[in-house]
């Protein structure tokens, strides 16, 4: 099996290609990365290099939202299924450029399904966000009509839900879109709270806590995340959507706490209001995950800091010259 996979260079992509090469053999993986500079290209180019000390990985430093030099890889290198992970991240800064998230997210994800479609490809799996539910009541599950996205962000990843299904309607193109709830774990994104704070937390510096803390997030270990997207990629369907969450929220103030504990230090809290385009709580329903996919996540939100604060620790020395 070939694959090729967008963002390989990111949080998700690093680890897929991971533990794809750990669990299959005869497989090559072509990635796919611009190596942009929303955070620190160097986190980027740290995991990149981890991947290509495996001979069965070939990169291409490229912007998926040029068409045609997207196109000539994927048809040059006879590639089978496609991993789509590359999008432009973040909430706030979404505020600032919103360009960059039509660019990328919304031309990127057109250019990978009409590539996909001239080419024949068999199915395309692509990364969606839990953000795509604004601020609904009550669980959040995947029959849920969706029409009030709060942040541009949100907008563009339900207008990749949206390109997915009309490829199905027009050509019976198959696919799964997955909706992330807040990933976090080794080698995380720079930008994301699970970073900074721990950073702050151990240099003894303040966090900025908005919302006084009062939010409530359903918190993802990566491997639990990883664990959906391969199941995804076994799954045959026509077309789907699946929440991969880890099946319980926690208030950010716990999370503080046990970032605390685990760093054992106690945190300098900066409160700030709620920033424009926040949900104040994600609550995935993940029924369909655990029916269709056999999707169960396995690690507590206890275990899982546990887990990113000790590597955190090893990986300071690098991480607080970035």
């Amino acid at each position: 099996m070939k694959y090729l996979i967008t963002g390989c260079a990111g949080f998700v992509g690093y680890h897929l290609v991971k533990k794809l090469f750990d669990e299959q053999k005869d497989i090559e993986i072509v990635g796919v990365d611009d190596l942009n500079n929303y955070y620190s290209p160097k986190v980027k180019k740290k995991r990149l290099n981890q991947l290509k000390k495996d001979a069965r990985f070939k990169f291409y430093k490229m912007d998926i939202s040029k068409f045609e030099s997207l196109y000539k890889i994927i048809e040059t290198e006879r590639i089978e299924v496609i991993v789509h992970l590359a999008a432009q991240a973040g909430v706030r800064y979404s505020l600032e450029n919103p360009w960059v998230y039509e660019k990328t997210n919304c031309m990127g994800t057109l250019n990978i399904f009409e590539s996909a479609k001239r080419l024949g490809i068999k199915k395309v799996i692509y990364a969606s966000s839990a953000s795509v539910y604004g601020n609904l009541d009550g669980n959040w599950s995947e029959d849920k009509p969706l029409n009030d996205p709060i942040s541009l962000y949100a907008a563009t990843k339900l207008h990749d839900e949206q390109i997915a299904r009309v490829y199905y309607n027009l050509f019976g193109f198959k696919s799964i879109g997955l909706r992330f709830f807040t990933a976090y774990g080794e080698y995380g994104r720079p930008d994301m709270a699970f970073w900074t704070f721990t950073k702050n937390i151990l240099n003894d510096k303040p966090i900025d806590v908005y919302n006084n803390g009062d939010m409530e997030r359903d918190f993802t270990y990566i491997s639990d995340i990883i664990d959906g997207v391969i199941k995804a990629i076994n799954y045959d369907c026509d077309y789907e959507i699946f929440n991969l969450s880890g099946g319980k929220e926690h208030n950010l103030k716990y999370i503080i706490e046990c970032i605390e504990k685990e760093s054992k230090k106690q945190a300098i809290r900066n409160y700030m209001p709620i920033q424009l385009g926040d949900i104040k709580k994600t609550s995935a329903d993940i029924t369909k995950a655990r029916t269709l996919l056999g999707y169960s996540p396995k690690i507590s939100i206890e275990e899982g800091i546990h887990k990113y604060v000790s590597w955190f620790k090893k990986n300071k020395k690098w991480i607080d010259k970035l």
